[in-house]
């Protein structure tokens, strides 16, 4: 088992600064390389303040706060324009950093695009559901309307 700090959310896992155990294979292959994740080491255990630091400054501080966007966010009707084949099969897929630029431009208040997570890809056009992680306690179902561009 490698121990190592998460730089980033990984979900199942936990939140930037925690410091966890998981199998060699999944460190080495998948997060060190991804830079989700970093060597525990005691040097790195001090950068583990300054990573929960810039995370308290980054989220959304208070559950009521949360709600409130929530119910911003889930009032509104994102729309994401694509290139479409005749057929509405789209050329390629719709990508979480599309639909946060999508969310900005109806309005909505600023949010990361590790925090949406679209459940299947998004390769045709139509309405779907995603959802995006607000708070530990909160998250908000935003519809998405894909149409041809």
């Amino acid at each position: 088992m490698a121990k190592i700090i998460l730089t980033h959310e990984v979900t199942g896992l936990g939140e930037p600064g925690d410091v966890v155990e998981v199998k060699d294979g999944y460190a080495r292959n998948y997060l060190v390389p991804r830079k989700l994740a970093m060597p525990w080491s005691q040097g790195a255990e001090k950068d583990v303040t300054a990573i929960r630091k810039a995370r308290k400054a980054r989220e959304i501080s208070t559950l009521d706060e949360a709600k409130a966007t929530r119910d911003s966010l889930e009032s509104k009707v994102v729309v994401v324009r694509a290139k479409a084949g005749a057929s509405g099969r789209l050329f390629g897929a719709v990508t979480s950093s599309e639909i946060v630029a999508a969310l900005q431009a109806a309005g909505a208040p600023s949010v990361d695009r590790r925090k949406v997570e679209v459940a299947q890809a998004i390769k045709a056009v139509g309405q779907y559901t995603v959802q995006v992680r607000l708070h530990p306690e909160v998250s908000a179902k935003v519809t998405v309307s894909v149409v041809a561009a």
